[in-house]
């Protein structure tokens, strides 16, 4: 989809209202008049909570601009264009867990996904949801990553969290590491390396070298540690080499992400949730985002949590979602390379 001025409409959905969702988002869309030099920004999720994190954080809350659909939207500075997505949320007290606020969060992904569908916005960017919350609420997901590819109705995805160049895609997220070491199939890291390879190419980058990091110490160290990476990883990147793809490793974690932080490596397959979270928020902190490759549209998300002991007090920092809207605006025109590399059928 193409706009007259080539800034890409993006649906900012507003997380769980009982956390500082609103509250970012009200400072990055108020503070910030930059990032309508990029996107076209619309929030979908509550007005009346939107408008109580504009006064939080020193706003007029006549500046929160309620519209039917995107395309009704101002796209003025110091304006926030918002779609209602069912009944007002008000009410829900900041910093607790609440069931109203858990489905409201899921609610305004499921629209943002609608209207992705109806080809009325061309990315998703998303402030921070609880857990908790959203299964009190009735949606059983493990997090905005499950719920996305479950409502575009795609099994072939990877969270990946992205700083600068780097970008490191992860073969499991939310499960137990019991649970993640069965998932590490050679199926499914060949999967990965093949969006790996698609993410690459979108950027110009078609021969990039991808790192595969080990599932066990020192990547199992000729079976003294595990069999895992002897028999599952290195068959999978033997196989996506025969495919052209510039894999490499099994290689030893600990060697891998320290040489990516230092420039040697711009992708990084990572094996189970903490192999990369741990280190990328150590090292990038509101530097990083979290990008979902594997969806016919580009999504990317701040890479931090509700903050509910903070919720309200006007302190949450912007600067994560500041930066996921411009990331998302820069991958939106390309996107739909990746997402033909890795469905041809569609």
């Amino acid at each position: 989809m193409s706009r007259p001025d080539q800034r890409p409409t993006l649906a900012v959905t507003l997380g769980d209202v009982a956390g500082i969702g609103p509250e970012i988002t009200a400072k990055a869309l108020l503070h910030h008049p930059e990032v309508r030099e990029y996107a076209r920004p619309v929030v979908i999720g509550d007005t009346d909570a939107l408008r109580r994190a504009v006064t939080a954080v020193g706003g007029d809350p006549s500046a929160v601009n309620p519209v039917e659909s995107p395309e009704q939207a101002a796209d003025e500075a110091g304006v926030i264009d918002i779609v209602q997505t069912g009944p007002s949320l008000g009410h829900v007290a900041l910093g607790e867990l609440s069931a109203d606020a858990g489905d409201g969060a899921a609610r305004f992904v499921i629209e943002a996904v609608d209207l992705a569908k109806r080809g009325l916005v061309d990315g998703i960017v998303t402030p921070p949801l609880n857990k908790a919350a959203m299964h009190l609420g009735g949606h059983p997901w493990p997090g905005h990553t499950e719920l996305l590819a479950h409502e575009f109705g795609v099994s072939d995805y990877s969270l990946v969290l992205s700083a600068g160049d780097l970008s490191f895609f992860h073969l499991t997220t939310h499960v137990s590491l019991r649970r993640a070491i069965e998932d590490v199939t050679q199926e499914r890291t060949l999967e990965v390396l093949r969006l790996m390879s698609a993410f690459a190419k979108a950027q110009g980058d078609a021969d990039e070298p991808i790192g595969v990091a080990g599932l066990n110490p020192h990547a199992g160290e000729n079976r003294l540690f595990g069999d895992e990476d002897a028999d599952v990883l290195e068959p999978a990147v033997e196989r996506a080499r025969a495919e052209g793809i510039n894999a490499h490793g099994p290689l030893p974690a600990d060697a891998l992400i320290p040489a990516a932080v230092q420039g040697k490596w711009k992708l990084v397959a990572v094996c189970y949730h903490d192999q990369g979270h741990a280190p990328f928020k150590a090292v990038y902190g509101d530097d990083g985002v979290n990008i979902t490759a594997g969806l016919p549209v580009v999504r990317v998300s701040v890479d931090h949590g509700t903050a509910f002991d903070i919720a309200g007090q006007g302190i949450a920092r912007e600067a994560s979602l500041v930066l996921a809207m411009r990331r998302a605006a820069e991958l939106a025109p390309g996107w739909g390379h990746v997402w033909r590399a890795t469905n041809p059928g569609h």
